[in-house]
């Protein structure tokens, strides 16, 4: 398979999806830092006053891996919802369907495009927290692939997400209503140790919970549950959704009109 594999149109539709949000990083790459140093000085700095620590680390430390996650899966799964849904109201999806290239290939060039978004976006959080506040990295490489695979993980679920969307509203739905709820409810501001004993069930139905848990063990090594999970469950997801982008993309249900 790899054999037949155009790596010449493979690598071009790489390059068009990570360009793509590089030009625009004012809209893709600066809004993720800003949020999230203004997280770190209202959330943080102002409720640490209140919180001094959880599991024995300050606050504003505890928060700030999971913004990082936050901002990495949020930015992987709209780099790719909102470029194969632009493309197919824009009617420039069929040029890429009748190119030699096959439903792998297309979609491992979007998901790789938004795995590279999602991967800047999660370091350069991670750097922020290291300037302003000292944060320490337990664990570099492994903070580092957990990125990469959460990041990979999510930008296909966004190719999905695209690909059966009619519309911007049917998108932002989705999203609004599924991932930035998770999101929050993942455990980013609070330890899920702190909940009633029903919501800590609740919590572990929660992919995203999986994902800020993991993070936070390798960059300062605690965990509200088995580090060994979180990974678990992210290989999970990767596979599934980069499964079910492939298969999608396949099938051309909703993007051959």
């Amino acid at each position: 398979m790899m054999a037949g594999t155009n790596w010449i149109g493979l690598w071009t539709l790489i390059t068009r999806e990570v360009g793509r949000f590089f030009s625009v990083y004012r809209q893709t790459v600066l809004p993720g830092l800003i949020s999230s140093g203004l997280y770190i000085l209202v959330f943080g700095f102002t409720l640490e006053r209140r919180i001094a620590e959880i599991n024995g680390v300050p606050y504003t430390l505890f928060i700030l891996p999971g913004l990082l996650m936050m901002n990495t899966l949020m930015n992987a799964t709209s780099n790719t919802s909102s470029s194969m849904l632009q493309m197919k109201l824009l009617q420039q999806l069929p040029d890429i369907l009748t190119a030699p290239l096959s439903a792998m290939e297309i979609s491992l060039a979007y998901i790789i495009g938004g795995t590279v978004r999602g991967t800047v976006n999660g370091i350069l959080v991670m750097l922020l927290g290291v300037v302003l506040i000292d944060m320490p990295v337990h664990q570099p490489l492994a903070t580092i692939g957990f990125i990469v695979m959460v990041s990979w993980a999510f930008a296909s679920m966004g190719l999905v997400l695209g690909q059966l969307s009619d519309s911007w509203d049917q998108l932002a739905m989705m999203q609004n209503f599924f991932l930035t709820p998770l999101s929050f409810l993942g455990g980013v501001f609070y330890s899920v140790n702190m909940l009633p004993d029903w919501a800590q069930k609740l919590s572990y139905f929660n992919p995203i919970y999986y994902m800020i848990n993991g993070i936070r063990f390798t960059i300062l090594g605690i965990a509200d549950s088995p580090p060994m999970t979180s990974f678990t469950m992210a290989l999970i997801m990767t596979i599934f959704f980069t499964l079910s982008a492939i298969i999608l993309m396949h099938s051309g249900r909703k993007i051959k009109q």
